[in-house]
């Protein structure tokens, strides 16, 4: 069984200051609530390597994008 993650601890940190104001205008990286809500979309942008836009960070590797994917079985741990 894999480790528990949480939001705090293992998936707001794979969100850049960049990623944050960025995606501002249509929901907040760094709440919980509003990356629940859009867990989908993100983990799509981020798996294609669509997010972060290119020129404003690196890409998630595929660790980060299988961690976040794991954080979403859980149940979106706090």
């Amino acid at each position: 069984m894999a480790d528990k993650l949480s939001f705090a601890k293992d998936i707001r940190p794979m969100f850049t200051d960049i990623d944050v104001k960025h995606m501002m205008h249509a929901f907040d990286l760094s709440k919980l609530e509003d990356v629940k809500e859009h867990a989908f979309a993100i983990y799509a942008a981020v798996s294609q390597g669509t997010m972060p836009p290119p020129g404003t960070g690196e890409q998630w590797s595929k660790e980060m994008v299988a961690k976040f994917k794991e954080w979403e079985k859980q149940g979106f741990p706090p």
